[in-house]
């Protein structure tokens, strides 16, 4: 039997993580089983404890990897205002509202990740607070943390937006609400 080295189990581990990203945003954490994500990984279900001690700790590592991957995408932007403003509108898009499975954690998980067990919700945090910072930094770039608490608000609404977006079935009212959510949050953009 031939042992794997260390690059194929950071290779498959990461490929575990992403492809839990995108089902736990598509069917939640709940409605999504180990079994499922490892097939949905092209694994078994016995390689999943040789990567992680339980469905928590996936679940914690990979809500840290989304925002990870949502803060360097956003970094990619331009910078300033500019940017900021790339930011929401792609945020805020009828795209990102039509693809919850690959689209931002926070959207599609925040209910979910407020009953998870500490660890998972300090993967969040941590996370989560990166984001803000890095766009508090654009905000103020000589001293962001004066402007987290505003930028904390202006990611709430924008989530908040997308999320009762996704839930109204009228697709004309659905749209409403990320034309108005839009406009608030830039609103919001122009008081800082």
């Amino acid at each position: 039997m031939a042992r794997y080295g260390k690059e194929h189990k950071q290779e498959t581990r990461r490929r575990i993580v992403e492809s839990a990203g995108r089902r736990f945003k598509q069917d939640g954490i709940d409605g999504s089983g180990i079994a499922t994500l490892m097939k949905d990984a092209g694994l078994t279900n016995g390689a999943f404890y040789a990567h992680f001690e339980s469905k928590e700790d996936l679940v914690a590592t990979t809500v840290a990897e989304q925002l990870r991957a949502q803060r360097e995408s956003f970094s990619a932007l331009a910078s300033g205002r500019a940017g900021l403003e790339q930011i929401m509108r792609a945020y805020l898009s009828v795209e990102h509202r039509d693809n919850p499975s690959g689209g931002c954690p926070s959207a599609a998980l925040l209910e979910e990740i407020g009953r998870c067990p500490e660890a998972t919700k300090q993967a969040y945090t941590d996370g989560l607070l990166g984001v803000v910072d890095d766009i508090a930094a654009r905000l103020v770039p000589d001293d962001p943390k004066s402007a987290r608490r505003k930028t904390l608000g202006m990611f709430a609404i924008m989530i908040g937006t997308l999320q009762l977006s996704r839930a109204i079935a009228d697709r004309r009212l659905a749209d409403q609400v990320l034309e108005q959510g839009l406009h608030d949050a830039l609103g919001l953009l122009d008081s800082l």
